[in-house]
């Protein structure tokens, strides 16, 4: 069993892999207040039952997590975890990119990408931001922009106006919400869309025809709205960290 895991702002999603069959995917809180004996007996129980685990390679947005969790995953597993850092030598060359911030689950899901669909390439990862990760046609990372992510723009919505309610997600019944709650939903939705045929045409107006991969958990709402061709992997991050262990580790 391979381990995948990707931390995030909202959970910490563990991903394992038999051979190149996803066996299991399951997530916890991203919670900063957690000590490392925490994530420890957190991990126990979520990898309860899953056999021997011959690696791990994580990636994550949350400084604070990093080393409790890659630690607790060597305290629980026995194997070192290989950490995705800016060290981390992923084959994806970053430009002229300013790298300092920049999150490496983008770049892994760029590498997986790549390793899936030519160049160029618009990936769009639609978790608590939104984010674009843009890859031209030498395969090099250009850029890509930030958004905010479909949950966190209506969560704010709801609690800076006083008349809108909180909101779950859920696929449209139709395009003109008919109340408030579908108002907000389908605003979400529908907008999110928009922005992105928007985004990707303004891209190919730039750099010419392109592939555009979604992935991420709001990816599945957002999908059918579209009207441009994308590709649909929403396991893209953890086949991307996989990629990149497989060719530390083989």
């Amino acid at each position: 069993m391979l381990l995948t895991v990707d931390i995030g702002n909202t959970t910490v999603a563990v991903a394992a892999f038999s051979g190149e069959r996803l066996a299991f995917l399951r997530r916890l809180p991203s919670d900063t207040a957690l000590d490392g004996p925490g994530w420890q007996r957190a991990l126990e129980e979520l990898l309860a039952g899953t056999g021997p685990v011959r690696g791990c390679a994580l990636a994550s947005v949350v400084p604070d997590l990093t080393p409790k969790v890659a630690q607790a995953i060597t305290a629980v597993t026995g194997v070192p975890v290989l950490t995705v850092d800016k060290h981390t030598p992923t084959g994806l060359s970053l430009g002229d990119y300013d790298a300092k911030n920049l999150g490496m689950d983008r770049v892994v899901d760029c590498v997986a990408a790549l390793s899936r669909y030519a160049p160029p390439l618009a990936v769009f990862d639609m978790g608590t931001a939104t984010t674009l990760s843009v890859v031209g046609a030498e395969g090099s990372f250009l850029g890509g922009m930030i958004l905010p992510g479909l949950s966190l723009s209506l969560n704010a919505l709801s609690a800076r106006a006083a008349q809108l309610p909180p909101i779950t997600l859920s696929p449209p019944e139709g395009l003109i919400g008919t109340d408030t709650e579908r108002c907000m939903r389908y605003g979400a939705l529908y907008g999110a869309a928009g922005a992105i045929e928007g985004i990707v045409a303004r891209l190919e107006d730039q750099l010419g025809p392109l592939t555009v991969v979604l992935t991420g958990g709001n990816s599945a709402y957002v999908r059918p709205l579209l009207r441009c061709p994308t590709a649909w992997e929403p396991n893209l991050t953890f086949l991307g960290l996989r990629e990149l262990w497989l060719r530390q580790y083989g």
